[in-house]
């Protein structure tokens, strides 16, 4: 399969499958004699493995290491548990601290009730400090 087929197929473009050969999350593939990439339908499944894992937010290191898993055996479940375990708790953290932003936000914009005629802005105030 040349490198538009993949692509049209795994909902990519023909870049993001070079980026994917060049981190090490697609195998080389072989080359025609005119030297086309010939990708195997294998390679439609992982492409679509990696957009997935990228949708729950998994970062391509990441990625990497479920790739690894999921050519293992059995055990390899306990790992990719374990894995996506720390991804929600990473998530969560994130989630607090973004809740922090919005109540810091809404507290200044809260201040921006002030009569137009002051000058000064308590919100670009506040940032300025």
């Amino acid at each position: 399969m040349r490198t538009m087929q993949v692509a049209r197929q795994a909902g990519v473009n023909a870049q993001t499958l070079r980026y994917y050969e060049r981190r090490g999350l697609l195998p080389d593939p072989p080359r025609t004699g005119r030297g086309y990439r010939d990708y195997g339908p294998e390679v439609v499944r992982r492409v679509r493995f990696v957009k997935h894992a990228q949708e729950l937010g998994f970062s391509l290191a990441e990625i990497d290491v479920l790739l690894h898993l999921a050519d293992g055996g059995p055990e390899s479940c306990d790992a990719a548990r374990a894995l996506a375990e720390r991804k929600v708790a990473d998530l969560n953290a994130k989630i607090g601290a973004l809740q922090a932003m919005q109540a810091s936000l809404g507290r200044l914009i809260a201040t921006c009730a002030s009569p137009p005629e002051e000058r000064v802005c308590p919100l670009l105030d506040s940032l300025q400090t």
